[in-house]
């Protein structure tokens, strides 16, 4: 099991939860952040710290949103649009940085509509 970012994150990026994660499983993606399950340790240190309420435990997603589920493990294990190798386990988001990248489902929602004023 792992912690889970849906959609309210999309294009707003606001990294408290990247902050607090002890061990540095959240990475960047062009629009939206991703926890890895396979690090992720169930700590939930990062949902308290979530400005937009986009985490849960994975078991807790809201139904609207639980494709988020699968498309957070996406983003590792297959190829992405302009990235078509599968991230894998790159072993902690500040070692690989951000990646210009997301997974078709993140990549079809239309922007968000205060992304042009948060510019």
């Amino acid at each position: 099991m792992a912690y889970v970012i849906a959609l309210p994150c999309v294009d707003v990026l606001d990294r408290a939860c990247v902050d607090e994660c002890p061990v540095d499983c959240i990475y960047e993606g062009g629009r939206a952040l991703y926890i890895h399950p396979d690090e992720c340790v169930d700590c939930g240190a990062c949902e308290p710290v979530c400005p937009v309420e986009a985490i849960y435990y994975e078991d807790d997603v809201p139904e609207q949103w639980v494709a988020h589920t699968a498309d957070n493990a996406a983003f590792f294990t297959e190829g992405l649009p302009g990235r078509e190798t599968p991230l894998g386990g790159p072993g902690g988001a500040a070692r690989l940085g951000p990646v210009p990248a997301d997974t078709p489902l993140v990549a079809a929602l239309p922007a968000h509509p205060l992304d042009d004023a948060r510019r």
